[in-house]
């Protein structure tokens, strides 16, 4: 379920913004004109960071791991995947009914006086029918979807991450055409309709630095999006581009949008995006390290958490030996904890 990226190195771009180079996803979509009003438009002041901590499920796969790797005397191995197991990451709810797995978690947040991240991902046309292709039927469907998806939340605090690629995909040419009118409604309907939950916070995903490497070509599309009634932007989620790139990047493309805030994916990025230009750097790279832990005291007044949105040890697809796209796979997982950020 999780996303694909294809990448490239884009020196000259990333000098430009004075980003580090890393690897990046193609970028061969014209993408919008940047706003020079908005970009003069300093940032709006923020609502606060999302309510209380982040929610740590008891019973992820990583938790599950552990008790297991205990069980057969793995003691070394079970400590280490404590890293994961013991931090919050986002619910990605899977299949047809959202519900059910999203009132587990926020019953689950709810008992700690916690706050449930969770990922809406299930838009029409999903991953231009690459490795986590899918999604909605229809706009019909979608629809409904994101009605249970709202409703499912009901009053509970919740952070919601967007659609991880629609908006960069409509960018880098990889979603035809036809259905760009089609997606910009539906992504701004969902918006709206999440926004009717009175604890809910929404943040339009766009993508990573080393994708789509010039800020302002997202600008026309998240502004035809609906990030103004948002509460802003993901950015760097399943990628590994380092915080302060990532950090750097959000604060550009904030000026563009009207000082929009964001949320960056810190959940693989210790060690960076992998070196060199291949076009498959995305996809289960080796060794990588888990990142700046999650949390909601950035000390950014622009960043209002950092996240584990891609849940660690989760394969990207079925590539360097990894199962299917977003199952679990435990020794990916322990070189990501061996290789943690703060390990």
């Amino acid at each position: 379920m999780h996303r694909l990226l294809r990448t490239f190195t884009a020196l000259a771009a990333l000098a430009a913004l004075g980003l580090p180079a890393g690897c990046s996803s193609s970028d061969p979509g014209s993408g919008g004109t940047k706003d020079q009003a908005a970009a003069r438009k300093p940032a709006t002041e923020s609502a606060g960071p999302p309510a209380g901590t982040f929610w740590v499920d008891p019973d992820s796969p990583a938790a599950r791991q552990v008790q297991q790797w205990r069980e057969q005397g793995r003691d070394r191995d079970a400590e280490a995947l404590k890293r994961i197991s013991e931090r919050p990451m986002a619910l990605w709810p899977a299949g047809d009914d959202p519900a059910p797995d999203i009132a587990e978690a926020t019953r689950g947040a709810a008992k700690e006086d916690r706050t449930a991240v969770l990922v809406a991902y299930n838009i029409p046309h999903r991953d231009c029918g690459q490795h986590s292709a899918g999604g909605a039927a229809d706009a019909d469907a979608y629809r409904s979807w994101v009605d249970t998806f709202a409703d499912a939340i009901g009053d509970a605090p919740a952070l919601v991450v967007l659609e991880p690629d629609a908006i960069p995909h409509i960018v880098d040419g990889c979603t035809p055409a036809e259905y760009h009118t089609d997606r910009y409604q539906l992504l701004s309907e969902a918006i709206q309709r999440l926004k009717r939950q009175p604890k809910v916070r929404v943040y339009l995903d766009a993508g990573n630095p080393g994708w789509i490497t010039e800020p302002h070509k997202l600008t026309e599309p998240l502004q035809k999006a609906g990030v103004a009634q948002a509460d802003g932007f993901s950015l760097n989620v399943s990628n590994f581009q380092s915080d302060e790139t990532t950090k750097t990047y959000g604060r550009t493309l904030s000026a563009t949008v009207g000082g929009k805030h964001f949320v960056m994916d810190t959940s693989r990025n210790g060690k960076g995006p992998l070196a060199g230009d291949r076009q498959d750097a995305w996809c289960n790279p080796p060794g990588r390290g888990l990142g700046t832990p999650p949390t909601d005291r950035t000390g950014d007044p622009l960043l209002d958490a950092v996240l584990w949105i891609k849940r660690p040890g989760d394969s990207d697809g079925p590539c360097r030996g990894g199962p299917a796209a977003g199952q679990w796979w435990p020794d990916y997982a322990l070189g990501l904890a061996r290789n943690a950020k703060d390990a």
